[in-house]
């Protein structure tokens, strides 16, 4: 087969635009390897806010009062949420016979200010009246106080949950 210059220089062409081919598509995937695991490998760090706050609540009941006590927070989840209120969680404990008789639940409030308007505001709603007397009769009281433990929390800056 006799080659000419002008097809020795097509082939030539065309290797070189295959090769240009080759070489972007090498170059295109390793910068999109690159930006890909950069930001993998250095994610945003996510800031706590300095006055936010989580409130644990523990209600010690009168033996064997834990179900009515829950149907009771039930109902009055949608009012807690009314007055923002935001609860995580609802908790019983499950096995341990030394936590049978308390009911558990998490709040997370914007700050202790923001927590404490939303309580009292809450607290004067009428409609929340009948829950708090009916939840009165079904906690335990230690030297006339409720026994209910109230912890205010702040975030660990290596939390999941800031």
């Amino acid at each position: 087969m006799r080659v000419t210059l002008k097809m020795a220089q097509t082939i030539l062409d065309r290797r070189r635009f295959n090769g240009c081919i080759l070489l972007g598509t090498a170059l295109l995937s390793f910068l999109a390897g690159s930006l890909c695991s950069a930001r993998l490998a250095h994610p945003r760090k996510v800031k706590a806010a300095s006055d936010r706050v989580f409130e644990l609540m523990i209600y010690h009941t009168m033996p064997g009062k834990v179900p009515a006590l829950e149907s009771i927070f039930r109902d009055v989840a949608s009012l807690q949420s009314k007055y923002n209120l935001n609860v995580i969680g609802y908790w019983v404990p499950d096995q341990d016979p030394a936590w049978k008789d308390t009911f558990v639940y998490l709040v997370v409030h914007p700050s202790r200010e923001a927590a404490k308007a939303n309580w009292h505001a809450l607290h004067e709603d009428p409609e929340f009246l009948p829950y708090r007397k009916s939840a009165e009769l079904l906690i335990e009281k230690v030297n006339g106080d409720y026994n209910v433990d109230e912890v205010y929390m702040r975030p660990t800056d290596f939390s999941a949950m800031r």
